[in-house]
């Protein structure tokens, strides 16, 4: 999935952050990880020049966290990431999202 990166295409997004509760625990968690700290640990892991473009990793850390938090498969947290504004907010995103953030891993067997 690609960002939008133009000012027309961003005149139809749903920012994210007027949607959310800011009393909400994932809003609240959100706003106090420290979430360079993951870019430092990972960033070395992500190569610019080998396969596909990276996700960002605060995606991925996100995803990885609600996986375990809501004890949900790989398909099920893509499939409600589509779905769940606060999700969406915790993992980084300023814009709700109509496409899943990754392909499932069952989708490409």
């Amino acid at each position: 999935m690609k960002a939008k990166n133009n000012k027309a295409g961003l005149l139809f997004q749903q920012p994210l952050k007027p949607l959310v509760n800011p009393d909400h625990s994932l809003v609240q968690l959100s706003e106090v990880v420290n979430w360079s700290r993951f870019e430092e640990k990972f960033g070395s892991l992500y190569s610019p020049d080998s396969g596909r473009p990276a996700k960002p990793i605060r995606l991925m850390v996100g995803l990885q966290y609600l996986k375990y938090t809501f004890n949900l498969s790989d398909e099920a947290i893509v499939a409600g990431w589509v779905e769940n504004p606060y999700w969406q907010y915790f993992c980084g995103e300023r814009y709700f999202q109509h496409e899943p953030p990754i392909e499932s891993f069952l989708k490409n067997q």
